[in-house]
C-alpha cells in the first residue's frame, strides 16, 4: 500500500527507514553519501539526448543554455518503472520506505513515484513536500537525520509537516525570456516585463506548492531588498535561521544577497549554494534567491 502524506496521517514505528529523493532538493554531494540517500534523477533533454541533472555541472549545463539561446531545453521527470525499481532493491534489503518529493503543484515526480511503488507490489510512505531545491531539502535532510537517530516514521513526518509550514523559499529572476520559452508564463507577460525591465519576485505557497508573485521592482538592487523585508516580516525578531542562498550562475547576485540578510536577519548557518541545473532549465543563470527555516526546527534530530 502506497501512502501519501501531507499531514495529520499516523504511522507505526519503524527501525530501519530508507530516505529517498529526487534531484531538484538540490542536496550537497556529502550530505547524500554521510546520510545515504538515494536520490532518482530528473533529466534535461538537450537536441543532441537526454542528461541526469546529477551527471552535468552547474556551469557546463548554464554554457549550453546560453550556447543554445533562443532554444531552450525541456525536462523529464523519472519515469515509474526507474522508481519501481529503486523500491523493489530497497525493500529487499529489509528496509521501508520514506520517498521525498518536489511539489506536485510544480512537478509530476510524485504521482510517478506512487505509480512505481505501484508497479513494484513495495509499501512505501510518499511525501509531498509541496516545495522544491532548499525546501526540499530541510525536509530530506531532517528525515534522513532522525531516521539515522531511530526516530520512527510517525515523529519524522510530523517534524517534516512544521518544517514544511515554516520554510520560505523565494527569489528573483533577472529575465522573464526563460519562463516565457518554457511556456511558465505567456510571451506577452515577458515581453512587457522585458520593456519595462521588470524583475519579479517570486515564492512558492505553502498551500498548494505553486508559485505566486510577491512583488516586482526594476533593479535587482530593489528585488533583493523586497527578499530580505519579506522575511524579515515573516519571522519574528530575533529568530535564528538557517539561510541557503541559491542562484544559478550569478554569484555576485548571490554575495549580495548574503550581505543583506547578514545585514536584517538573526543567521544561525548562511550558505551559498547553486540551483540544480534540472530547475535553472525554466529560469536561466539569472536567478538568486533564499531558502529559510527557523533552525530550532532542525535541531536535535540527531
Amino acid at each position: 500500500m502506497t501512502q501519501i502524506f501531507e499531514g495529520g496521517t499516523t504511522l507505526s514505528k519503524t527501525a530501519s527507514l530508507k530516505i529517498v529523493t529526487d534531484s531538484a532538493a538540490d542536496l550537497l554531494p556529502d550530505e547524500i553519501e554521510a546520510l545515504g540517500i538515494t536520490i532518482v534523477p530528473l533529466y534535461i533533454q538537450f537536441p543532441d539526448g537526454e542528461v541526469s541533472a546529477e551527471d552535468i555541472s552547474p556551469d557546463t549545463f548554464y554554457d549550453r543554455l546560453q550556447a543554445m539561446w533562443p532554444e531552450i531545453p525541456t525536462t523529464a521527470m523519472p519515469s515509474p518503472g526507474m522508481f519501481a525499481e529503486i523500491y523493489r532493491e530497497v525493500a529487499q534489503a529489509g528496509k521501508e520506505i520514506l520517498s521525498i518529493h518536489i511539489s506536485s503543484g510544480l512537478s509530476g515526480t510524485i504521482e510517478a513515484a506512487r505509480l512505481g511503488a505501484e508497479q513494484a507490489g513495495v509499501d512505501v510512505t510518499l511525501v509531498d513536500t509541496r516545495t522544491l531545491s532548499g525546501g526540499e531539502r530541510f525536509q530530506v535532510l531532517a528525515a534522513a537525520l532522525a531516521a539515522k537517530a531511530g526516530w520512527s516514521k510517525e515523529a519524522i513526518l510530523k517534524r517534516l509537516e512544521r518544517i514544511r509550514a515554516a520554510t520560505e523559499v523565494i527569489y528573483t529572476l533577472e529575465t522573464l525570456e526563460y519562463l516565457a520559452r518554457g511556456g511558465r508564463i505567456g510571451r506577452v507577460q515577458a515581453l512587457l516585463g522585458s520593456l519595462l525591465k521588470i524583475k519579479p519576485v517570486i515564492k512558492v505557497d505553502k498551500a498548494d506548492g505553486k508559485y505566486s508573485t510577491v512583488g516586482q521592482g526594476r533593479t535587482l538592487r530593489r528585488t533583493l531588498r523586497m527578499i530580505v523585508d519579506h522575511l524579515a516580516q515573516l519571522y519574528e525578531p530575533e529568530t535564528p535561521l538557517w539561510l541557503s542562498v541559491m542562484h544559478g550562475q550569478f554569484g555576485e547576485q548571490a554575495e549580495n544577497l548574503a550581505q543583506l540578510l547578514r545585514e536584517r536577519l538573526q543567521v544561525a548557518k548562511l550558505e551559498v549554494l547553486r540551483i540544480s541545473p534540472v530547475l535553472g532549465v525554466h529560469t536561466g543563470p539569472g536567478i538568486v534567491g533564499v531558502t529559510a527555516l527557523p533552525m530550532a526546527l532542525m535541531e536535535g534530530l540527531g
